[in-house]
């Protein structure tokens, strides 16, 4: 049965939306995305896994080879047109005119826009630039801008109308550290207004301080979608003793019922599985297990990205 956006309470809802080029490369396969709506939903996936495809999809920049997908409960690119006033992008980086101020080139994007009222113009600028932090640049020309204020000031040109979702592709690409937690804070602050954010990244630290819910591509697949608490519970935590007699600690992790036992020299280590650390450990005491060390250890997120996508992620910011 297909999810719809609206009766779901989705933002965005998609059923087996597939993109294949004409020379027959698959970019996108059999995608199901479900996006709550008040949400900020991470998409992660290393470079070149369909994230930038399938969010040109979602605005009508492409067309997919088949399946549905809709925003807010309007199905698109069928009836885009009924929803896209309601939703502000940036994909793919900002396109400005260099010599013009912020100001003037939010004025000409505000122009171009034939459901954006003349009359209200000036206020609407002046109040995006002021939920962004620009206001003391509004007069600068944008080629004097820091990336963090260009990629700001484009993040502004999406919030110049009312919107209920944001799509933003790679916000923080190219950022250095401060421009990132620029980014970063102005996504919060406009998730605190109630507007779903859906932010694609291949940069792990992002999406683990902001999303509320992430979806994982690879190679053009959904390989996990969810909360962020769902998703750290798809790890195994394992136990870890250190002993003189790995050999024996493995053996009473056996009679436990513990899986994946691994020795190494000075260390046994099992999945701890729904065993109860300090009754694993009185185990072991028992057993005459000379015990140095205990630890439980769970995965990192970037333990179980690696897991889900086979590759690494950019986790320096």
């Amino acid at each position: 049965m297909t999810v719809s956006a609206g009766d779901a309470g989705l933002a965005i809802a998609s059923e087996g939306l597939t993109k294949r080029f004409r020379g027959g490369q698959l970019a996108v396969s059999d995608l199901s995305l479900e996006v709550p709506r008040g949400s900020v939903y991470g998409f992660l996936g290393p470079n070149g896994s369909g994230k930038t495809t399938t969010i040109r999809m979602l605005l009508g920049l492409a067309f997919p080879t088949s399946g549905t997908a809709e925003l807010l409960g309007v199905k698109v690119p069928g009836h885009a047109n009924q929803v896209l006033s309601r939703v502000g992008s940036l994909v793919e980086g900002p396109a400005f005119y260099p010599f013009l101020s912020g100001w003037d080139n939010l004025a000409r994007y505000d122009a171009a826009d034939a459901s954006a009222s003349p009359k209200t113009a000036k206020a609407r600028i002046g109040e995006a630039l002021e939920r962004v932090g620009l206001s003391n640049a509004a007069r600068k020309r944008f080629r004097n801008y820091s990336l963090g204020m260009k990629q700001r000031l484009a993040i502004a040109a999406g919030l110049l109308q009312p919107r209920d979702l944001i799509i933003l592709d790679e916000p923080t690409n190219g950022l250095d550290p401060q421009g990132t937690r620029e980014v970063r804070s102005l996504i919060r602050h406009i998730a605190a207004d109630g507007i779903t954010v859906f932010v694609s990244s291949h940069l792990l630290a992002e999406v683990e301080q902001v999303s509320s819910h992430v979806g994982v591509m690879r190679g053009g697949k959904l390989v996990f979608q969810g909360s962020l608490p769902d998703l750290r519970r798809t790890g195994t935590a394992r136990i870890s003793v250190r002993t003189a007699d790995e050999e024996a600690a493995s053996a009473v992790f056996a009679r436990l019922g513990l899986a994946d036992s691994a020795t190494v020299p000075g260390t046994a280590s099992a999945a701890l599985g729904d065993a109860e650390p300090e009754k694993v450990c009185a185990e072991l005491v028992h057993a005459g297990v000379g015990v140095r060390g205990l630890s439980v250890e769970t995965p990192s997120l970037e333990d179980l990205f690696v897991g889900l996508t086979g590759e690494g992620f950019d986790v320096e910011r």
